[in-house]
This record gives C-alpha cells, sequence and structure tokens, in this order.
C-alpha cells in the first residue's frame, strides 16, 4: 500500500524539486544583478567625485550607471585601438563632410575628459590612451 502511495504523490515531489530549482536560479541571478549594481553605482559615485573634483558638469548618477555599467562600456572596449581612435578623432573635426572636413583644435579640458572615466572603469588601458592625447594638439578653447 505504501509504495501505490509513493507511485501517486511522485508528481508532488518533482513539482516540488523544480520549484525548488526555480526558486535557486532565481535567487542567483537577483544576487549576481544586485552586485552588478552596487558596483556600478559605486564606480559612478567615484567617477562624478572625479569629475566634480576637475570642474567638469556632471551628468546624473543614474546617468552614469546606464550608460557605463560596471565595466565601462564601450568606453573601455580597447579605446587605443585604431579604429577607436578614428572615430574619436572624426568627433573632434568641424563636422562638415566630404572635402570640408577639417580637424580643429580641441579643448585640452573636454579631451582629458575622457581620461577621468577610463581611470575610474579601466585604469590598466589609461597608459595607452594617454599617449595617444599627448600625441594631440590642443589649446584651451573653451571660455569660462
Amino acid at each position: 500500500m505504501s509504495t501505490m502511495m509513493a507511485s501517486r504523490h511522485r508528481w508532488i515531489y518533482l513539482g516540488a524539486i523544480v520549484l525548488l530549482i526555480g526558486m535557486l536560479i532565481t535567487g542567483l541571478l537577483t544576487y549576481s544583478q544586485l552586485h552588478a549594481t552596487n558596483q556600478a553605482n559605486d564606480k559612478a559615485k567615484q567617477l562624478t567625485a572625479a569629475l566634480t573634483a576637475a570642474g567638469y558638469p556632471v551628468p546624473s548618477q543614474s546617468q552614469i550607471v546606464h550608460t557605463l555599467g560596471e565595466d565601462g562600456g564601450a568606453v573601455c572596449e580597447n579605446p587605443a585601438h585604431a579604429l577607436t581612435q578614428a572615430q574619436w578623432k572624426y568627433g573632434m573635426s568641424n563636422g562638415a563632410g566630404g572635402p570640408g572636413q577639417r580637424p580643429v583644435l580641441s579643448d585640452r579640458e573636454v579631451v582629458y575628459a575622457e581620461s577621468l572615466v577610463l581611470s575610474v572603469y579601466c585604469p590598466d588601458q589609461l597608459d595607452a590612451i594617454k599617449e595617444k592625447i599627448d600625441d594631440l594638439k590642443l589649446r584651451d578653447t573653451i571660455r569660462n
């Protein structure tokens, strides 16, 4: 009689096991997301402090967290790579297309703001980008 009872209630045991495994997976995912969010908030606070100390305007904490996350996002994705440098230098042009496009003397402070982001999110890549920044012709073009 007891084996007949056990076979009838086997679906209860299997359901309980599946439910426990589901709760375990949900707990692990929630914990890792919370850890990533805390790390992203901590790095955003560091960047906010660095930007404030340097006298730059600071975006909101949530904008920094959503844009850079905990790893710096696209900013830290090989910033010294040739293609990234080309896009970066293209952004420092006059905005014209075709033969009218000319490089401009960008402001030193604007260019150095990226090094602050790199120093917080990917300090191991900061030396490579500083060499590239030192090769640029920069001026103090923004007036206070």
